[in-house]
């Protein structure tokens, strides 16, 4: 379920105001990608979870959660330009950009350090989604419930489908945001979010939408660490689905923009 997120045309010119360290970019990468996590696997563990509140909520409780979930982790995260996804990094790359902020110049070294950040922060992200909801985890549940409040899985497994489907979803998410800095609204995150409810309702039904390679891997390294009773397998086999398919939607969103 998603999502994941991304840089805008205002929170990008407000990280550019001035020189930012390395060090901020990584911690706000970290901040901004937990934020996410914690709010959009939040949302599904109230959902699903049987001893919450929220229980039985489906997925348009999910979507709108995800995309508040993004809405809040680009503002979180506006000193490194609110990427919150390893996809809209790679596609920033990609699409030939010199700078990811203001001073950062585009390199494998700033790269790896967005990305880090952004997997830790995920992590990070989804252990408080645990601690928050740490009683409702040691009730009984199915295993594949709990594990879906972390990471994605397929309604029909074909996992070369299932790669397709995640590419085509993060492609569209990194191409309109990419076509963003073209149309200025004003909107900022707030387009980006709502983005992301679209994606989920037109496009989540197959996988459940990562969209985004650190959302679904870092919580699902919390899945396997944490001691959650009765939690089962944390479904590895699947694990590179949501990494691969969102990269390659993202790298030929940023390819495809440089032509468009």
């Amino acid at each position: 379920m998603l999502p994941a997120l991304a840089t805008s045309a205002p929170i990008a010119a407000a990280a550019a105001a001035e020189h930012v360290p390395l060090a901020t970019v990584f911690v706000s990468e970290v901040m901004g990608t937990a934020m996410l996590c914690l709010l959009g696997c939040g949302v599904v563990a109230n959902a699903l979870l049987p001893a919450a509140k929220g229980a039985g909520g489906g997925p348009v409780m999910i979507h709108w959660g995800w995309g508040i979930a993004v809405f809040a982790g680009v503002y979180v995260a506006f000193q490194s330009g609110g990427h919150i996804n390893p996809a809209v990094t790679l596609a920033m790359l990609a699409n030939g950009a010199t700078e990811f902020a203001a001073g950062v110049p585009v390199t494998l070294g700033t790269t790896l350090v967005y990305i880090s950040g952004q997997l830790l922060g995920a992590t990070l992200g989804a252990i408080c989604v645990w601690l928050a909801y740490k009683k409702q985890f040691d009730e009984d549940a199915d295993p594949a419930l709990k594990l879906a409040v972390f990471s994605t899985d397929p309604e029909v497994r074909n996992p070369a489908w299932n790669a397709v489907t995640e590419a085509i979803g993060t492609f569209v998410l990194v191409f309109v945001i990419l076509q963003f800095a073209h149309t200025p609204s004003g909107l900022g995150p707030l387009a980006v979010a709502l983005l992301v409810v679209g994606i989920g309702a037109s496009l989540g039904g197959p996988t459940g939408y990562a969209i985004n390679p650190a959302r679904d891997l870092g919580p699902r390294i919390a899945h396997a660490i944490l001691p959650i009773p009765g939690k089962g397998d944390s479904n590895w086999r699947y694990a590179w689905v949501p990494v691969v398919g969102p990269i390659l939607g993202g790298l030929a969103a940023g390819l495809l923009a440089t032509i468009y």
